[in-house]
């Protein structure tokens, strides 16, 4: 997903305690027997879809996603689809103070992180059962999820995968792409690495860092490696105090303690068009920045599935599409949603915009894989996993972007980090 800035998620993070507390006691006029976590399935009428759809598309405007509206109204004469566009920096502001005040359109795109926190508001109508969960690959189901109830339908995936330069890696002796476990990723770089100023002069690091805002999403999939997690749910609590967290902490920081990526915030995706680093992790989206900006590097770059310890596992976001329960057309909303996701629809989405699909008969039905630095994002799709599903977890995800920048930068242990990120998630807690 594209997440606001820090200023306005704590902003609104602080709107949403006092909004749910609203909610919570006027229980916004609706059944005591539905409500987060135990609301029935929403049902999607038999026939065409009539009359009007309103919906907020999250980003620029979106010609591709009104190109497939055109194409519903084609199919549902008597429908008609009204998008409208909302940037990301605003959107989470936005979508929470119109659940709040009941004045919500009929249907959004939502970031997938933001999920469990507004279906917990009593924002969203829970997803038709007509629609498959298994349709879509389990770790994007699962970012529509809250208390074990889906509230959404995946529609854009996001998963990271590794980059690197041939013409660099080459250059140190590596025939092909990077080792996929853990040690001789390592090594690897390593050898990168000896190259800076020698075979390659240009290059000052083996691979880019992510630092700050967002470097959770690098290093959550290392704890998961592990075979571990940071929250249990079945008993409510974190864990980041486990053998397994101190052990991707270690391999987080070890890239930066051996001088293999640099520790100041550097322009990560520029710094790999100028040759300055050689490898970086991201998602699918620098593909296309890379060849629009730098088409002289076409070809000289290629990706890999991320490299891991115990056991292969990747990152799951993107952003959903969700019905509110406000919605004035909510059978009509359900079967533009259904429309959107279904695979010829999010294939043709996929290659207009080089987003990623979630479902994979998406991948087969538009022959996405023919590209061959999609094939990565491919096989972490397969092995993708949701943050957990609790309404605090931008707090607890800023919690942990602070202290790996604490700990990149040497300014705390592995230990001291443990201990503060279960202390502090432990007092944030897990909501609602």
């Amino acid at each position: 997903m594209r997440i606001t800035t820090r200023h306005a998620v704590r902003t609104v993070q602080t709107l949403c305690v006092t909004l749910t507390a609203v909610l919570v006691a006027t229980g916004c006029g609706r059944s005591e027997d539905s409500g987060p976590g135990n609301d029935a399935p929403a049902e999607i009428g038999a026939g065409k879809a009539k009359g009007t759809v309103v919906m907020w598309a999250l980003g620029d405007p979106d010609e591709d996603l009104k190109e497939l509206a055109k194409k519903f109204e084609q199919e549902n004469p008597d429908a008609d689809v009204k998008i409208t566009a909302v940037p990301w920096d605003g959107a989470h502001d936005k979508l929470t103070t119109a659940i709040a005040g009941g004045n919500t359109p009929d249907m959004s795109m939502v970031g997938s992180t933001w999920m469990a926190e507004m279906a917990a508001l009593n924002g969203f109508q829970a997803t038709p059962t007509s629609i498959k969960s298994s349709d879509f690959y389990p770790g994007q189901w699962d970012t529509t999820k809250y208390k074990n109830t889906s509230y959404g339908v995946p529609f854009i995936a996001d998963t990271q995968a590794v980059y690197y330069r041939t013409d660099l890696t080459a250059k140190a002796g590596i025939k092909g792409a990077l080792a996929g476990d853990w040690d001789g990723y390592l090594n690897d770089l390593k050898a990168i690495q000896a190259t800076a100023g020698k075979e390659n002069p240009k290059l000052r690091h083996a691979s880019g860092l992510v630092m700050g805002f967002n470097s959770w999403i690098f290093w959550l999939p290392m704890v998961w490696q592990q075979g571990s997690d940071i929250y249990d749910a079945k008993t409510g609590t974190f864990t980041f105090d486990t053998p397994e967290v101190a052990k991707a902490l270690e391999n987080y920081a070890s890239v930066p303690k051996q001088g293999l990526a640099p520790t100041d915030r550097a322009d990560n995706v520029q710094s790999f068009q100028d040759g300055l680093t050689a490898v970086y992790q991201e998602g699918a989206w620098a593909g296309g920045t890379f060849h629009k900006d730098s088409p002289q590097l076409d070809g000289k770059w290629k990706t890999m599935p991320m490299p891991y310890s115990k056991q292969p596992v990747g990152f799951a976001g993107g952003t959903d599409l969700a019905v509110f329960k406000d919605a004035k057309n909510p059978d009509a909303a359900w079967k533009f949603a259904q429309f959107l996701t279904e695979p010829a629809n999010l294939a043709t989405y996929s290659k207009a915009t080089g987003s990623l699909p979630p479902s994979p008969q998406a991948w087969t039905e538009g022959k996405l894989t023919e590209d061959e630095n999609l094939k990565a994002f491919a096989k972490q799709l397969e092995v993708s996993k949701a943050p957990p599903a609790i309404t605090t977890w931008q707090q607890i995800a800023d919690t942990i972007d602070s202290e790996l920048e604490k700990l990149t930068l040497g300014r705390s242990t592995v230990a001291e980090v443990q201990k503060t990120l279960q202390s502090k998630a432990t007092s944030i807690g897990t909501g609602r």
